[in-house]
């Protein structure tokens, strides 16, 4: 098993920014991908971004994001980060940390493990 924990929500001003982190233990070794869900209230959870392995070639990003979140991991310390720069109102949501031994994608069934969700308010 793979157990995830992310952390770094916080309120925070539109325009500031932010950094998630997660930390994996357990099998990491069965890790192939890593990546970001966040639910806003009253809303789907949605896909924001995924990493394969730890390299920049391999990373995804929703539309809404591209441009102002990078994701990056450490295998090292099996640590992912997603730096969230420009926040916007819109962004305010429970963000959920996500692992699959799988194929990358943008959706929820894809991801066996997930953590257990960091909230981030951006307020205007």
């Amino acid at each position: 098993q793979v157990q995830l924990v992310d952390s770094g929500g916080a309120l925070v001003q539109a325009g500031g920014s932010l950094r998630l982190s997660c930390v994996a233990s357990g099998r990491t070794s069965r890790i192939s991908v890593m990546g970001w869900f966040r639910q806003a209230p009253g809303k789907e959870r949605e896909f924001v971004s995924a990493i394969i392995g730890s390299g920049e070639d391999s990373t995804y990003y929703a539309d809404s994001v591209k441009g102002r979140f990078t994701i990056s991991r450490d295998n090292a310390k099996n640590t992912m980060y997603l730096q969230m720069n420009t926040l916007k109102p819109e962004d305010t949501a429970v963000y959920y940390c996500v692992a699959t031994s799988g194929p990358a994608g943008l959706a929820e069934r894809q991801y066996r493990y997930w953590g257990q969700g960091t909230q981030v308010t951006v307020s205007s």
